[in-house]
C-alpha cells in the first residue's frame, strides 16, 4: 500500500509540473483546441485525484504503525478536497454576483439589437463584443463602434464566435480553472493552465464561426476588434487566407 501511495505521488508530481509544461509548449493544441481542452481537464482532474489518492493510501499504510501520522495524512487528503470544493463554490458565487451586477448595468445602458435575438447594443465608439453567460438567459453584447466598423459578414462572424462561447458553455470551463488557480495561487502551473484554456476556448469559438464565415473574414473581424495590436499580422493572414495557422497567429496575438 505504501508503494501504491508513492507511485501515486510520483504521478501527481509528473502531472503537476513536467507534463503541463511540455503540453503548454506544444504547437498542436492550436490546431486541435477541443482535444487540448479535454487533455487540460484530464491533467487537472487526474492530478488532483493522484494527490488525494496518495494521501489516502499513505494514511492507510501508516495507521497500523503510526496512527497519528496516518490520521494526519487522511486529514490532509480531506482538507485538500474541502479546499478545492470551497474555492470552486466561492468562485462560482463571485462570478454569479459579477454577472448579476453586469446585467443590471446593461439593462440601463444598452438597447436590443434590431434584428438579432438575445443581443444588446451599447452606445460606445470602441469595438467591443462579448457574451454574458446565464443559461437560457445568455446574451451577446456588441458596441455601436464595432457595428459601424465591421462589414455585415465580419459582424456575423463575431456574433457566431460569441454565441459559440454560450452554446458550448465555455464559461463553466473557465470558472473551473479560475477556481483551481484561486485554490493554488502559489502553484505556477495553475496560472499557466488558466491562460492556456482561455486561449483554447477562443480558438474553439473561432472553429464554430468558421462553419459560416470564411477564414479571412473572421481574421479581419479579429483584427478590427483588436485594433492596432493585430494589424501587423493582417498581411500574413491575407497571403494565406486558407491557412488555419495564419488565423491562429492573429488569435494568439489578441487573446
Amino acid at each position: 500500500m505504501l508503494a501504491a501511495a508513492i507511485a501515486l505521488g510520483v504521478v501527481a508530481v509528473l502531472l503537476a509540473w513536467p507534463a503541463p509544461i511540455a503540453f503548454s509548449h506544444a504547437s498542436w493544441p492550436s490546431r486541435a483546441p477541443a482535444t487540448a481542452l479535454v487533455l487540460w481537464q484530464l491533467i487537472a482532474l487526474a492530478g488532483a485525484a493522484a494527490i488525494i489518492g496518495a494521501l489516502g493510501l499513505l494514511g492507510l499504510a501508516l495507521l497500523p504503525v503510526h496512527p497519528i501520522a496516518g490520521g494526519i495524512a487522511f486529514g490532509a487528503g480531506i482538507g485538500f478536497v474541502l479546499h478545492l470544493l470551497g474555492h470552486l463554490a466561492a468562485t462560482a458565487y463571485s462570478v454569479a454576483r459579477q454577472r448579476h451586477r453586469h446585467r443590471t448595468l446593461l439593462d440601463l445602458l444598452s438597447s436590443p439589437h434590431p434584428t438579432e435575438a438575445r443581443t444588446l447594443v451599447i452606445d460606445d465608439g470602441a469595438p467591443v463584443a462579448y457574451c454574458l453567460p446565464d443559461g437560457i438567459g445568455s446574451l451577446t453584447v456588441l458596441s455601436r463602434g464595432l457595428m459601424e466598423r465591421l462589414k455585415a459578414d465580419e459582424l456575423a462572424a463575431v456574433i457566431a464566435h460569441e454565441r459559440a462561447h454560450v452554446e458550448q458553455r465555455h464559461d463553466l470551463l473557465l470558472l473551473a480553472f479560475r477556481a483551481w488557480r484561486s485554490a493554488l495561487p502559489w502553484f505556477p502551473i495553475a496560472a499557466r493552465a488558466e491562460q492556456e484554456v482561455a486561449v483554447l476556448v477562443e480558438l474553439l469559438a473561432d472553429d464554430r464561426a468558421r462553419r459560416s464565415a470564411d477564414d479571412l473574414v473572421l481574421a479581419r473581424a479579429i483584427v478590427a476588434v483588436a485594433g492596432h495590436r493585430g494589424e501587423d499580422l493582417l498581411a500574413a493572414v491575407e497571403e494565406r487566407a486558407d491557412s488555419r495557422r495564419a488565423a491562429d497567429r492573429v488569435r494568439r496575438l489578441v487573446a
